[in-house]
């Protein structure tokens, strides 16, 4: 009696280390698979903070918790399952899907950039867009909803390049480790984006401190921020467009017109040959200045499909609607 039961003990024993292996193999390609959308969630988390700004200090966290809460809601309800289904069923659809989300990126940052250098004329496209908020409420929604649109380009990149290092897994496991990668990425992008908009507040409270380090760091906080915002803004512009631009080049790749990212990674590796000291650095750089040209191209020339196709199109639709 007392063999049978030590003999079961024993088969429990060997059935828990096989398991707990099984949970590390699948973090593990999970941490892995995340990692290789590191640029992604870079770009995620640099372009978020923008739509935060110009809200009362009471509202940051609270929009930051709505775009996260959709952003989960986007990897796991829409993308998950899409990207499952597509990758067993219509494995050659992705990379067009992919490459529309692209363009919309590319259109997005170079929206940004089209108000910046002529104020007056993009002022004149927005009004063949949507109409303007009239109000603080409608006014958080919209940016939100936005927010959320262009975290669901950039989430779709991350899973799709999370799914591609799962090849051999079975369906099971690719979407165990894709749930994995889902929370992971969603938590650490707004969780940085969170510490971002509130480190003012920080700084304030610090520099109510009495000790001398505390509130001289604390003002520091509270003068640095503004500029470290705007920056990212910048930063979050930029990448909207390379990161399109990126997205676009490597579907050519892969419909057999390459010209365009041969010509960027050649003139990546002369970059990169001139300054063996600073390769990688180099490199990453001059492919990224490459797509950011496609982008920026392809952004400017969505502009007036926006204004004159796109919008008038979905007005028409909305005005049957009702």
């Amino acid at each position: 009696m007392s063999i049978g039961l030590l003999g079961l003990l024993d088969d429990v024993a060997g059935l828990a280390k096989v398991a707990a292996a099984s949970v590390d193999d699948v973090t593990g390609m999970a941490m892995k698979a995340g990692m290789k959308a590191t640029g992604a969630v870079i770009d995620d988390a640099a372009v978020t903070p923008r739509y935060v700004q110009g809200f009362s200090a009471d509202r940051e966290l609270p929009i930051v918790f709505k775009i996260a809460k959709g952003s989960i809601k986007n990897k796991l309800l829409f993308l998950l399952p899409a990207a499952l289904a597509l990758g067993y069923f219509l494995p050659w659809a992705i990379t067009p899907l992919l490459m529309i989300g692209g363009a919309y990126l590319c259109y997005e940052g170079a929206e940004k950039v089209y108000h910046l250098l002529a104020p007056h004329q993009a002022h004149e496209h927005e009004t063949h867009l949507a109409s303007a908020a009239v109000n603080p409420k409608s006014l958080e929604d919209e940016k939100v909803a936005g927010a959320i649109k262009t975290d669901f380009i950039l989430s779709a990149e991350i899973m799709a390049i999370a799914l591609a290092e799962l090849p051999n897994e079975s369906l099971i496991a690719q979407a165990v480790i894709l749930v994995l990668v889902a929370f992971g990425i969603t938590l650490a992008v707004y969780g940085v984006v969170a510490l971002l908009v509130k480190a003012d507040d920080f700084g304030l409270l610090l520099a109510a401190n009495n000790d001398g380090i505390a509130r001289s760091f604390g003002r520091g906080l509270v003068k640095g921020m503004p500029v470290v915002m705007s920056g990212l803004s910048v930063v979050g512009t930029a990448a909207m467009i390379w990161v399109g631009g990126g997205i676009i080049v490597h579907g050519l790749e892969g419909f057999g017109l390459a010209g365009i990212g041969q010509f960027i990674h050649h003139w990546a590796e002369v970059a990169a040959h001139a300054v063996p000291n600073a390769a990688a650095v180099l490199a990453w750089a001059v492919e990224s200045l490459g797509y950011g040209i496609v982008g920026l191209a392809i952004g400017a020339a969505l502009i007036p499909v926006a204004s004159y196709v796109v919008s008038p199109a979905w007005r028409a639709i909305k005005g049957r609607q009702r």
